[in-house]
């Protein structure tokens, strides 16, 4: 899957929109004035480095995280339907969680996490479009959220730093504390982290089944439009900055 200037335009403008429709001030302001500082960026960010992995393409990490918003208030309808006491959370969580669950993507303030791969044969036989930028510090992607938010002023709940940190699920061995507890008073205390955990398995699925089942089948590539959270009629801002990583895409629309 791949997206046009139009599209990554789009959902940059859903992500907005996003924001101001289920998160409450200051939050509200907070996240709009993060997400404005780093926009060159964040709207250009793939989902992930490599092919065979999900939405590893300009503009990928939005449409994920989009696709992951609305799953999540999907699954949370099903959830309540089904018994859960959906109560022990706020749909705001919800939203907050999906929204920054994989912000550490992003890198720091000064270094990108993903650029794009010079190493033509890796490019060729591995699919590998993106490296990992050597620059940067390691830190999971989990935790590098949580700090992204907190050192710029923007508080979370308990609630969603646990959801955050475990979005992974028992795919990372670090979430074994929290998701793994025998004793009743050593489980979550909310299903929040088991829903952000299934949007984003959902989520990451549809985009890997988008791409390769019409090519394990031999038929021709047929693309799958998703619709995100929300859908507003907005035009998006041109970015100032030509210089920035795959700028011209969008300003030349």
């Amino acid at each position: 899957m791949q997206l046009n200037a139009q599209e990554i335009q789009n959902n940059w403008i859903d992500l907005e929109e996003t924001i101001k429709v289920f998160i409450e001030e200051p939050r509200r302001s907070q996240l709009l004035d993060f997400y404005h500082k780093y926009q060159e960026r964040i709207i250009m960010m793939p989902a992930a480095h490599k092919k065979e992995y999900h939405n590893a393409f300009p503009g990928g990490y939005v449409d994920h995280v989009l696709r992951v918003i609305d799953c999540s208030l999907k699954l949370h309808n099903v959830w309540g339907e089904m018994g859960a006491d959906v109560s022990t959370y706020t749909k705001e969580e919800l939203v907050f969680s999906a929204l920054n669950h994989d912000l550490g993507k992003m890198g720091d303030d000064q270094h990108e996490a993903y650029i794009p791969q010079t190493d033509q044969w890796r490019k060729d036989k591995l699919g590998e479009d993106y490296m990992f930028n050597t620059k940067l510090a390691f830190a999971s992607v989990p935790d590098r959220s949580l700090f992204l938010l907190m050192s710029h002023g923007i508080q979370y709940s308990f609630n969603e730093m646990v959801a955050i940190q475990t979005h992974d699920g028992l795919y990372d061995e670090g979430n074994k504390k929290y998701l793994m507890g025998y004793m009743p008073e050593l489980k979550p205390r909310t299903a929040l982290p088991y829903i952000l955990h299934q949007a984003d398995m959902m989520a990451a699925r549809i985009e890997w089944e988008t791409d390769y089942l019409p090519k394990f089948k031999g038929d021709k590539k047929v693309e799958v439009k998703l619709q995100p959270a929300n859908k507003f009629s907005i035009k998006a801002p041109k970015l100032s900055n030509p210089d920035a990583p795959f700028a011209n895409l969008l300003n030349n629309i």
